[in-house]
């Protein structure tokens, strides 16, 4: 297995093997039956295939949804506050949310209540009781069909260049060396341009859970990673109170 360099250990040539590209899909499992959605979570994790986030009503599940888009969201109909076919709405009509794939998990086992689901734009539907075999496949099918629909790897802009599959940086046509974690926190910075990222998730995505980590290391690696990129660093901006955009 390659070795993944750790804090201090620098990228910037491309023999080095780009961090994260094994990271699993992020699943966010809507569900109020505590026993089912453990069941789910377990599945999904089981095999390493799936990161599984599990919340129990309909309005944190487009708080969370639309704070962090998922991968996929698994959605049950019969929800408290808002029901799952309001949730799949408001997804659906929010820009963050309107391509991430959804699979419907409901007791509804009637034709119009399937046909119902899937005109309010769910990709998927599983009645209950179901298959966790089946219901994995599932997703996996629905996951299939995304990846095609993931950041391109290579950023052109008037400055920087990054080819984040080689694990190449370049400002103005000069190659630019970077830590292992400055790197993952301009990836996902360029994933996400024009969207302003809280500290707290950058520190969840770049950091993963050590939640020991004080907010203050996203400052200080931000600061470091503007200074290596020069004029490309601009593209970094701080939204006062909020946190931290990459812009065009």
């Amino acid at each position: 297995m390659p070795l993944i360099p750790n804090e201090a250990d620098p990228v910037g040539n491309s023999r080095s093997r780009r961090p994260g590209t094994s990271r699993a899909p992020r699943v966010l499992v809507v569900e109020d039956e505590q026993d089912i959605a453990a069941l789910v979570k377990h599945t999904l994790e089981r095999g390493g295939e799936a990161r599984v986030e599990l919340v129990a009503s309909g309005d944190v599940a487009i708080r969370v949804a639309i704070e962090d888009p998922p991968d996929l969201v698994i959605l049950d109909l019969n929800l408290p506050v808002l029901s799952g076919g309001e949730v799949c709405r408001i997804l659906r009509a929010r820009a963050e949310t309107a391509t991430v794939p959804i699979i419907m998990l409901t007791a509804r086992t009637s034709e119009a209540d399937r046909v119902a689901g899937l005109d309010m734009g769910a990709d998927d539907y599983v009645t209950k009781p179901f298959s966790l075999r089946e219901l994995s496949a599932r997703v996996r099918a629905v996951l299939r069909r995304q990846a095609p629909l993931q950041a391109p790897a290579v950023y052109q802009g008037k400055h920087l260049r990054a080819d984040f599959d080689a694990v190449v940086i370049e400002v103005e046509g000069q190659p630019i060396r970077l830590t292992r974690r400055e790197f993952e926190l301009l990836r996902f910075l360029v994933d996400n341009r024009n969207r302003v990222l809280s500290r707290d998730r950058l520190l969840e995505r770049v950091w993963g859970y050590e939640r020991f980590i004080e907010t203050r290391s996203v400052d200080v690696h931000v600061g470091r990673l503007r200074a290596k990129l020069g004029v490309a660093g601009q593209q970094i901006e701080t939204v006062v109170g909020l946190g931290y955009r990459f812009v065009e």
